[in-house]
């Protein structure tokens, strides 16, 4: 994915910073009340970590577990193959309704619209990401590609700004945004915004 990213940043502007802000998109009272959790962000920025509160706090989580817990992920992935393959296949997603599924942020744009969804966005600043990815490719001893850091920052910058423009624009998606560094620092209070977006359906303990 990193490098995929980066090749996009070759082509990109050559900021590293967002030009605009995004907000959350909150649900009303006529927003369906049967709906996909999703859990989204860019890879190492916490996202099976808020599929461990989901999961803890009793929503039902599609996942294949065909990627085990290892020394990066010690408590598991909560991926899905299918959730991989969103690019070329949607027809699974409404069979995840009343359920959570992780999927990384730049296949949102694939969701279906005709599947309600809402989706937990997790943010992690990109120093961070970037700083994670290279110790999971050196554990793997793995090369991390030829691109540096400012290519994939820059890469990373532009698909996020794409994807949340497209959440923005969306009839059937909606969105709460949250930071890794608050869910480190206040779990509670995490826990407590992601259950109001969820429609109180959590046990937040």
């Amino acid at each position: 994915v990193a490098a995929r990213a980066s090749r996009l940043g070759e082509i990109a502007e050559s900021r590293t910073q967002p030009s605009r802000e995004f907000h959350d998109r909150l649900p009303d009272a006529s927003a369906p009340s049967a709906f996909v959790t999703v859990v989204a962000g860019l890879p190492r920025s916490g996202t099976s970590m808020i599929m461990q509160m989901l999961d803890a706090g009793g929503i039902e989580i599609l996942t294949d577990r065909k990627r085990k817990a290892d020394e990066d992920n010690p408590k598991g992935y909560y991926e899905h193959e299918k959730a991989t393959q969103l690019r070329k296949k949607r027809d699974w997603v409404a069979s995840a309704v009343n359920k959570g599924v992780k999927i990384v942020a730049q296949l949102l744009p694939y969701l279906p619209d005709d599947v309600p969804a809402r989706v937990v966005f997790i943010e992690r600043d990109l120093d961070e990401v970037l700083a994670s990815q290279k110790t999971m490719l050196a554990r793997m001893k793995k090369d991390g590609g030829r691109f540096s850091d400012a290519q994939i920052r820059a890469a990373y910058v532009r698909q996020l700004e794409m994807v949340k423009e497209q959440l923005e624009g969306s009839a059937n998606a909606w969105v709460l945004y949250v930071r890794h560094r608050d869910v480190i620092g206040d779990p509670a209070q995490v826990a407590a915004a992601i259950n109001g977006f969820l429609g109180g359906r959590l046990d937040v303990t």
